[in-house]
Parts: C-alpha cells; sequence; structure tokens
C-alpha cells in the first residue's frame, strides 16, 4: 500500500524551494490501551472535572486556561489569546545551515519522518538528497506546524530524505546531572567485558529479530478473554543464584554464551542434514 501523506511543506534553502509531502515514518502500535468500566455492570466511565473548592462538577463552558507561575497561583489566558501566540504555520522548511551529520547527537532525535517530493519538485529534491548524500551534511532549518515551530534535520536515506524532529537543547537534561558513583575498573575486568561484547557481536543491525513480546501477549489475552477462556498467570521462572562478584559474573556470563553459540551450531548443522535428507528423497 502505497504511503499516505500527513502534510506539505517547501524546504527553502538559498534560493531553492522544493515543494515536498510529509509521511509518517512508523506506526506507533506498542501501546494496548484500555477503558475504565463501571465494575457493576460494564458500562463504560466518563471523565469528569470537579472543582474541590465549591465541590461541584465543572462543564467546558466553565473552564479556563491557566499558567501556574507560584504555588497555588494562576495567569489566566483567554483562547483568543492563546490563539494570538501560537507559531503560524508557514508550510515552509527553513534551512538555516548545512552541519556534519556526525555531530548530531542522538539524544536530540524526538521524532522522525518521511519527506518525498510533491508536484513540479523531483527534479530539486533529487538534487538536495545526493548533494547531503556526497558531502555527508545535513540541513538544520526549523519549521511551523500545529501552533508550535520545531526545530529539525533534514538527511537522506538512501535516495529519500528523512525530517528529523529535534529537541531543542533548552528541552534536554544534562548528562552530568546522572550519578555514577565511584570504582576502579581492573585490567582484567575490562578484558573479559569485552571478550563478552565481541561474543554477542553483530556485523550489523537486524531490527527483525526483535518484537513486542509483552504487546503479543496482551493481545493474546485479549483474544482468550474475547473467545470466553479463563487467563492462567505463567509460572515463575528461576533467575538462579546472584552473582556478587563482578570478575564472576563476566566469566558466567562468557560460559553461557559459549553454550549457546553451540547449541545455535548443533541446531543448524541438525536443520542443514534433515534438508540434505530431504533433497535427497525427493532426487530419488
Amino acid at each position: 500500500m502505497p504511503a499516505r501523506s500527513i502534510g506539505t511543506a517547501t524546504i527553502s534553502f538559498g534560493l531553492v524551494s522544493v515543494p515536498v509531502h510529509i509521511y509518517s515514518s512508523a506506526e506507533s502500535t506498542a501501546a494496548v490501551s484500555f477503558n475504565m468500566l463501571h465494575k457493576a455492570c460494564g458500562t463504560r466511565l466518563k471523565q469528569q472535572y470537579t472543582c474541590p473548592k465549591d465541590n461541584e462538577i465543572v462543564g467546558r463552558d466553565n473552564m479556563a486556561k491557566g499558567y501556574e507561575f507560584a504555588k497555588d497561583q494562576y495567569v489566566r489566558f483567554t483562547p483568543e489569546e492563546l490563539k494570538a501566540l501560537e507559531e503560524k504555520a508557514t508550510n515552509t522548511i527553513d534551512i538555516a545551515e548545512f552541519v556534519p551529520l556526525t555531530q548530531v547527537d542522538r539524544i536530540y532525535l524526538e521524532k522522525v519522518y518521511f519527506v518525498g517530493p510533491d508536484k513540479g519538485g523531483d527534479r530539486a529534491y533529487r538534487l538536495l538528497a545526493e548533494a547531503l548524500k556526497e558531502t555527508g551534511k545535513a540541513a538544520l532549518g526549523q519549521y511551523a506546524a500545529r501552533g508550535q515551530q520545531h526545530l529539525v534535520l533534514l538527511r537522506p536515506m538512501g535516495d529519500v530524505l528523512v525530517m528529523e524532529q529535534l529537541h531543542y537543547v533548552d528541552e534536554l537534561k544534562s548528562a552530568s546531572e546522572v550519578p555514577i558513583g565511584t570504582g576502579d575498573i581492573k585490567p582484567a575486568e575490562l578484558a573479559l567485558a569485552k571478550q563478552l561484547i565481541e561474543q554477542a557481536a553483530s556485523d550489523s543491525f537486524e531490527p527483525k529479530k526483535y518484537h513486542d513480546q509483552v504487546r503479543e501477549r496482551v493481545l493474546q489475552a485479549i483474544q482468550q478473554k474475547v473467545d470466553g477462556q479463563e487467563i492462567t498467570g505463567e509460572p515463575a521462572q528461576e533467575t538462579g543464584a546472584k552473582i556478587l562478584d563482578l570478575m564472576e559474573a563476566l566469566k558466567a556470563s562468557i560460559a553461557k554464551g559459549a553454550a549457546k553459540e553451540s547449541a545455535d551450531a548443533a541446531e543448524a548443522a541438525a536443520a542443514q542434514t534433515k534438508a540434505g535428507k530431504s533433497r535427497g528423497r525427493k532426487a530419488s
């Protein structure tokens, strides 16, 4: 099924304008949401706002938006005032500069979109993508949408441009705020840790190997409920003895990895032998 555009924009750099479509890069299916029901009759509950001071339910007509500037002190804004503060959507991705892609830390990444050419923008689009690819640069700029102004980065992914919505620097927390404690690293421990990494290392990133087992389990349980089946909990798995010594933990991890490699190799050899016998029977 072809991608479905969620919006249009114009990439602007220098005197060049590139009309583009914006597409979602992912479909969020991770969260399975549940509704709150009345336990007695199973009817879905409705959420209401109440005023704790007057002890009454407040309808939307009597609501106002306010910002808490001090403890329990608010400044109010009317809908008209809030509308006036919104960033006017220009539908233009204004490129301010081109930066080395390798210099953009992944911590800034917030959302990702695909960008494709709109009518009349094919050549300029392909030109920008190719120029970014060959220079190793990314286009940094700003884009106004839905009343907000976003910091965005355009980068090539093959022949397609990807628009990454970035956090502004004042939205990020400093890594220096994270307590990491103290402790000396022993050379032997470092050598074992590196050996463990190499043992589990892959030459490429293969996300297809991973899937959300929790979501699958929840969906399976929902279907069981729909089918009228009872849900029983799985027996708790034994975690084994807790290893407190770091060196012992590293050695045990490496031994476990080696055993898994041997088991995987034996399984692959058995499958290959089985396939060979099957081909031999077909040939005869």
